[in-house]
């Protein structure tokens, strides 16, 4: 999801609710305690030398049971960053505390904002010779033959 989005959801909502994607439900006195602008400028184990920038919210359970972040709010705080930071219509990724801090993608499924878990993956595979599942799947249906002895 990207800032643009979220902003159209939240324009017509009326609560700002968070949940994890197994449908556990973000408690509802989090606060959104950073929302930034984060870049990340680095080289894969291929030798391709990448760029990424999103806007990053992070999501923080506090002792304050009373506080309840509104959509309203949530919305000036992301007009705050667009004009203090600069901030695009990056996509959004959220940082959320669970063993250690958690990344997410966002999603919205017409009443909360959906933590997306986030998996890693080699960007250069093709480079350094892990072949993609697509093709590991086309390599065993080709190789698993009955005179193949695979099975």
């Amino acid at each position: 999801m990207k800032i643009e989005q979220i902003k159209k959801h939240l324009s017509n909502t009326e609560t700002v609710n968070f949940e994890l994607q197994n449908g556990t439900i973000v408690p509802e006195h989090f606060h959104v305690t950073e929302l930034g602008v984060v870049t990340k400028h680095f080289i894969d184990c291929g030798g391709i030398i990448r760029f990424e920038k999103v806007a990053n919210f992070q999501l923080w359970n506090a002792n304050d049971f009373e506080h309840r972040l509104k959509p309203t709010k949530l919305l000036d705080i992301i007009k705050l960053s667009e004009e203090k930071l600069g901030m695009e219509d990056l996509e959004i990724e959220v940082e959320y505390q669970a063993e250690t801090i958690g990344k997410y993608d966002l999603e919205f499924n017409g009443k909360n904002f959906v933590l997306i878990s986030k998996q890693t993956a080699c960007l250069a595979a093709d480079s350094c010779g892990i072949p993609s599942l697509e093709n590991s799947k086309e390599k065993v249906q080709q190789d698993c033959t009955p005179e193949g002895g695979c099975c």
